[in-house]
This record gives structure tokens, sequence and C-alpha cells, in this order.
């Protein structure tokens, strides 16, 4: 027999922060009948971009991520704000970051990042023909660098573990599935 989807009994937001909140939902198990609590990361949507040039370099960050204290490896990215689209937020993240702006944003889709304890998207774009068009604009707590490298160098990037961002790697599986033959 397939799973159910619960009935939700009750739902109260706990605490607010900046980029998420924490709710608890209570939820009753349609197989078993029993209450449980459940506690969801609720966050804005994100966006995930691919730049590349027209030269075939993709334009990279390396930023500290307090998370895993560690220096990343990523592409561009970040939330999407109230009034934007995924796309706004997308083009908006790319010039922020990177000082790169692009003549064509494609969809790749959206993925859950972790739908057991969170309740958004982080959409994926491959921006194409992008070319430097002016400085970063990094918020207080970003400290950027940009990196260009090959895309044909990507897939050693993420085998060697330079790599490691989860939805880093699934940007670029949407992106070779999509567009393996280029």
């Amino acid at each position: 027999m397939p799973p159910k989807k619960w009935k939700v009994l009750s739902s109260n937001r706990d605490k607010s922060y900046r980029v998420f909140s924490l709710r608890t939902d209570r939820a009753v198990s349609p197989r078993t009948g029993q209450d449980h609590d459940f506690f969801i990361l609720e966050s804005s949507s994100w966006v995930n971009v691919i730049p590349i040039t027209p030269q075939g370099e993709v334009v990279l960050v390396r930023q500290y991520r307090h998370g895993t204290q560690e220096i990343t490896l990523e592409i561009p990215g970040g939330l999407v704000e109230r009034n934007d689209t995924p796309e706004m937020a997308a083009m908006r993240e790319l010039h922020e970051e990177t000082g790169y702006r692009a003549l064509e944003m494609i969809s790749l889709g959206s993925v859950h990042p972790n739908p057991a304890i969170q309740n958004n998207h982080c959409y994926t774009f491959l921006a194409r023909d992008v070319s430097l068009a002016g400085d970063q604009h990094q918020d207080e707590k970003e400290d950027i660098e940009v990196l260009l490298r090959p895309l044909s160098e990507i897939p050693r990037l993420i085998r060697h573990g330079d790599i490691t961002h989860a939805l880093v790697l699934a940007a670029f599986y949407r992106f070779y599935m999509e567009y393996d033959d280029d």
C-alpha cells in the first residue's frame, strides 16, 4: 500500500531568524493513528547559477562557510527575496557575488534541499554568455573570491572533492543531464 499524506493537527511558528523560521507541526500518522511532532525549518527558496562565459569557462566563487568553518568552492547563489522570481534572484546573485551579467538565463529546474525538515526549493539556472559588467557587491557577511575554470574541469573538481556543496553538485548534475552532448 502506498504511503498517504499525514493530517496536520496544529502548526506553530516557534522562532524566526533572518534566513529561516522554526515551525512545529503536530500531525497524525494515517498508518498508526498516533500523533507526532515535526520540526520544520521554513525558509525562502534559494537559487544557484552556473555561469558560463563565451570561452567555455565557469565563473566559480570561493568563500568561507561558517557552518562547516571551511573555505568552499561553489557557484553563485542565494535567497529568493520576497518580491523576486527565482530568475530575478539568480540574475541579482550572479551580479552581486561576481560582477558578471548573463545574456541568457535558462532554468534547469529545482530540488528540495532537505524535504524531511525544510519547506523550500533550490532553483538552478544556467547563465549563458556571461561577461564581467562591474564590481562585486558583497554584503557584510561575504568575502568572495571569483575564479574562472574551464567547464571541462568541473567533473575533476567534483571527483577530487574540491566542490563538495550538495546543492552545487545537484546543479551540475542537472546541467550534465540536460547538456551532456554540448
